[in-house]
């Protein structure tokens, strides 16, 4: 479009360009917002795109953005290079704004459309804008490279720039022709925001700041949840006021400096926690290892005015940013002994803090129970061989599965324990280089022997014998075909990277992201750099270098074949993993088959709710009993399926060798209470000689080991060790921070969330109210607020007032002010399905779209049922195995204490108490003396099995019913979560506004 000089716009309601190409679209959006233009509307077209989203949209429209230079949008200065009506009026008295004329600003559409043939080609548009400083916008085209044509036939207009696709964009310093003088831009027209912006990366001294400036880049092999980490850096550091750089391309940028360490605002991060890889890159980088690339990098952080590097990779990445700090002085110095900068230049950047996140799919980092992305590589690769095994079942094949870990052999071994493999070949230990390839086809035709249809074995990439020789999957692959299977080798690669983070991982990132900033903040120059950790299931710090020096030493260890060093290196629960790996595995070769006067029957039944883990659960114990000699008795249809019916069979190998990967419960459940009839419970137990007892499920199955207990004293049979396994998505059991099958929910919420994200993207203008369960428990609402960046989550701990649903309106229309538009925005709330009686799902969807007056609209999202899941995850499969075995240990190493205690006691002189053939004294725990009942020991065997932090315990149920346990509410009453709900306020924003209402108090 153009316009006569003597007008420049001043009566344009908008006008609109127009392109064909997506990248053309999302370079026209970038080029318009780096001058101050705001979108304040996009629009997606689908199939359901009906009523107000048709609003102003074209027909031929596939996607629109608009956006606008409104000042009378704004009431105060905030950073756009059109400035508020009060500003002007302020500054510039010659000019009448009152009159008709003067330049209001105008809003811009840029429409994506479908290629049409018969469409004429268009000419190019034309547009003049005002601008109150024409300096400035040139300066940001030069940045940003775009071409600027300098020469025009009208004096008022200073020059003119060309879009990505040829629009040409004038700009003018003069007040739309009423005044022959143009207007000169004020401080006040810019905000520090602005200023930084316009900063060019080219100064040759370093830029000034008073606030703590931090870069964060993110280095070596990719992996989910880098970008939640970045995104937990830069609000947390904005929030507490320091200004945040992203170093893109790793070390590589930061060598290269300018455009490669870019300041990052609030808005830049929305929507990264669903987005895999790394959005700010990251790349080898053989210069930073040369002591000219590092000089060139500490010339371009102060040039910068950056002192504070987080640091997310792996080991290696981390030891560069180690020397990196430790060679700063004599770098500064060189820096001005080469006459780069003045001795005043350098003096505020004398040290350098360094901070490191531990971002590595392989899990090899010691100091730290977990890495991020490693559940996530974790996640990629169960779900990649659940297909393969579908497929091997259907050819009866066998499958050799080739993973990453070239010093780290965890993803072989969880993937081993999660999807049921025959085999593994890990670093840490290495099998007999003589003998491994016959016990190898002993474990499969073993196996095979036994009904199995496929064949799966695992190999981590750096896989070796106890000779050093390394073990590939083509020498398994041969191995296999030597026994007439007929065997494929599937080699995972980068697939282990892809797709976005998992719940766990989201959470990991995002807790040790706020963590760094702050430890950046409490940093001085005598503190070690820390690494940012995470043990016990708790956020802590650790001394880099001596981390790094402690995984290192595994390779070590390894090289040297200090082989049980090597696993004692690893993470707390490494060696246990792999001794529970082979109790499901290999040990069904008879060799761990007890004597059989200490064989036992042990009872399992399902009580509660169906969660995803119960199978899984249900197959490790009953793999492990087996595998000692024991009988595993499922009891199907829980207590109702006991009581009515004497439900009861004997579980095999073959039953249970294909749970590991099967949701809901293959031996039924339901939320009946042993008190029922607790007698006919007495009875079956009595007649199926059962000798422990191992109840999974939710807070239904913590009440029934409870009334158990209690009816101890008129029903001597329950005087067995029993072990109560949560198991609830809710994970509201008390004693436990964890229970089975709540990470599978949470991934399937994760899920549900982003894709309900995407629908009430900005190109919607949409906001979704989701309801989560959890009972009066808000552990599912809170992690899944944090971990999906909604903007409020409504939990039974926090009661919800006329108040704080007030704060989240004024929170919801500020982030819709601030909005992007890109299509990730989308805006969303949690609410827990017991948060509030008065304030229901319904009634605050109607609030909010009461109180947005048409400028967005609200939907409610209710996952249900669908949030117990199908497919368990890797977590919850880990898990189970873990839980499963401990509890049946626990069985065992009661049974035969009290054995021997008992058998100690009768050669005392105490008599038998022999009631019916069959049934003897360790069944009911007690004998007589004299007439007089005697228990053995103290029965103190009804446990509660939970996990704090990353170590499992078992807590009596009486203690945990009496002082942990809020009976009346279903839950436990320690809010271990609530940090998280913390970290939320931060990240989404709410601090941040509620410290902007105090300061204007």
């Amino acid at each position: 479009m153009t316009t006569d000089s003597d007008q420049l716009v001043s009566q344009l309601s908008f006008t609109s360009f127009t392109v064909e190409k997506t990248q053309d679209y999302t370079k026209l959006i970038a080029f318009y917002k780096s001058f101050g233009f705001k979108v304040v509307k996009t629009f997606t077209r689908d199939a359901t795109t009906s009523g107000l989203d048709l609003n102003g949209v074209s027909n031929d429209s596939r996607k629109e953005c608009w956006l606008n230079c409104y000042e009378a949008a704004r009431t105060k200065t905030n950073g756009s290079l059109v400035p508020p009506r009060e500003t002007i009026e302020a500054h510039h008295p010659e000019v009448n704004p009152k009159e008709s004329n003067f330049n209001k600003g105008f809003m811009l559409k840029l429409r994506l459309v479908s290629h049409d043939v018969n469409k004429n080609i268009e000419m190019p548009g034309e547009v003049i804008v005002f601008t109150v400083d024409p300096e400035a916008v040139k300066k940001i085209a030069i940045d940003n490279k775009y071409e600027l044509i300098e020469k025009t036939n009208d004096p008022k207009i200073d020059f003119f720039i060309k879009d990505p696709v040829g629009n040409i964009v004038g700009f003018t310093g003069f007040a739309n022709g009423l005044t022959d003088k143009p207007i000169k831009s004020s401080k006040a027209f810019f905000t520090d925001k602005t200023a930084e912006d316009l900063e060019n990366p080219r100064l040759k001294e370093p830029a000034k700041s008073n606030k703590k400036r931090i870069a964060v880049m993110t280095s070596g092999g990719d992996a989910p949840g880098m970008c939640a980490a970045v995104r937990a850096v830069v609000r947390a550091g904005i929030y507490l006021g320091c200004e945040v750089y992203g170093c893109y391309e790793g070390y590589s940028g930061l060598v290269k400096g300018g455009e490669y360490l870019k300041k990052m605002d609030w808005e830049d991060v929305r929507g990264w926690l669903s987005l895999g890889g790394t959005l700010i890159g990251t790349a080898r980088c053989m210069e930073f290892k040369e002591k000219w690339g590092r000089l060139q990098a500490a010339k371009n952080m102060i040039l910068r005015g950056v002192d504070a590097l987080i640091v997310c990779g792996g080991d290696g990445s981390l030891t560069g940013a180690d020397i990196f700090r430790d060679e700063w002085p004599s770098l500064v110095a060189e820096l001005v002994k080469n006459g780069t900068f003045t001795e005043d230049q350098v003096e505020p950047y004398k040290h350098l803090t360094i901070v490191g996140l531990v971002g590595s799919i392989d899990n090899d980092m010691s100091s730290t129970d977990n890495t991020i992305g490693a559940y996530s590589s974790l996640e990629r690769i169960c779900e990649m061989v659940d297909y393969i095994d579908a497929t091997a079942a259907s050819h009866s094949r066998a499958f050799v599965v080739e993973v990453m870990g070239r010093h780290c052999g965890w993803l072989a071994l969880m993937a081993g324990t999660a999807c049921g493999a025959d085999s593994i070949f890990i670093p840490e230990r290495p099998p007999n280089s003589k003998s491994w390839k016959d016990e190898l086809k002993e474990v499969c035709l073993r196996h095979r022997s036994k009904g199995r249809r496929k064949t799966t074995v695992i190999v981590a990439e750096g896989a070796l014998d106890n000779e050093l020789n390394p073990i590939t999957s083509e020498q398994v692959k041969e191995c296999l075909v030597e026994i007439g299977l007929d065997t494929r080798i599937t080699t995972l690669g980068h697939v282990q990277r892809g797709g976005t983070a998992v719940a766990f991982d989201r959470l990991l990132a995002t807790l040790q992201g706020v963590d760094a900033v702050k430890a950046v903040l409490e940093s001085t120059p005598n503190t070690p750099s820390p690494m940012i950790g995470f043990v016990d299931n708790k956020v802590v710090r650790r001394p880099l270098i001596e981390s790094v020096k402690l995984t290192k030493s595994v390779a070590t260890a390894i090289e040297e074949k200090r082989f049980d060093d090597a696993m004692q290196l690893r993470d707390t629960t490494f060696k246990e993993a792999y001794d529970h790996f082979l109790s499901v595995s290999k040990y069904d070769d008879g060799t761990q088959v007890l004597p059989e006067n200490q064989h036992l029957n042990v009872a399992i039944i399902h009580v509660g709710a169906p969660t995803s883990a119960l199978n899984a659960a249900t197959r490790a114990a009953a793999l492990y009993l087996l595998s000692r000699g024991h009988t595993p008795i499922g009891v199907e249809n829980g207590f109702t399926g006991l009581t009515r019916h004497g439900a009861m069979r004997k579980l095999s190998w073959l039953d249970v060798e294909e749970w590991h990967n099967l949701g809901g419960s293959e031996l039924g459940t339901n939320r009946s209470l042993p008190s029922t009839d607790i007698g006919t419970v007495a009875y079956y137990f009595q007649r199926f000689e059962i000798q422990g007892l191992i109840i999974i499920g939710g807070f239904e199955a913590f009440h029934s080991l409870h009334e158990l207990k209690q009816a101890r004293s008129l029903y001597p049979i329950f005087n067995m060790p029993m072990v109560c396994l949560p198991s609830t998505v809710s994970n509201n059991v008390p004693g436990s921070e964890y229970s089975l099958g709540s990470d599978t929910c949470l991934n399937v919420l994760v899920n549900y969330c982003d894709a309900i994200k995407q629908s009430a993207s900005a190109s919607r203008r949409r906001v979704f109210v989701v309801e989560v369960q959890g009972g009066y428990s808000g552990f599912i609402a809170s992690y899944t607020g944090l971990v999906t960046g909604s903007l409020a989550v409504y939990t039974p701990e926090e009661k919800i007032t006329l108040r704080s649903i007030q704060e989240d309106l004024e929170l919801l229309n500020k982030t819709f002010e601030n909005d992007t538009g890109l299509n990730r925005s989308g805006k969303m709330f949690i609410r827990n399905e017991k948060s509030s009686k008065i304030y229901t799902t319904d009634l605050l969807t109607s609030i909010i779209r009461e109180s947005a007056h048409g400028k967005y609209e609200s939907r409610t999202a209710v996952p249900g049922h669908v949030q117990q899941g199908k497919t368990p995850t890797a977590m919850d499969r880990c898990h189970s195995a873990r839980f499963a075995i401990k509890a049946c240990e626990f069985i065992e190493k009661s049974n035969f204490e009290t054995n021997e205690k008992l058998q100690a006691m009768l050669n005392n002189g105490f008599g038998s108490n022999l009631t019916y053939k069959g049934h003897t004294e360790p069944d009911l725990k007690f004998v007589y003396r004299r007439g007089k009942k005697q228990l053995v020991g103290d029965l103190d065997n009804a446990k509660l099995l939970g996990i704090h932090g990353s170590s499992v315990v078992f807590k009596d149920i009486d203690e945990v019913w009496d002082n942990e346990t809020d009976v009346e509410l279903r839950k436990g009453k320690d809010i271990h979560w609530d940090d998280m709900n913390m970290v939320n306020d931060m990240l989404s924003g709410r601090l941040m506004l509620r410290s902007e209402r105090e300061s204007e108090l």
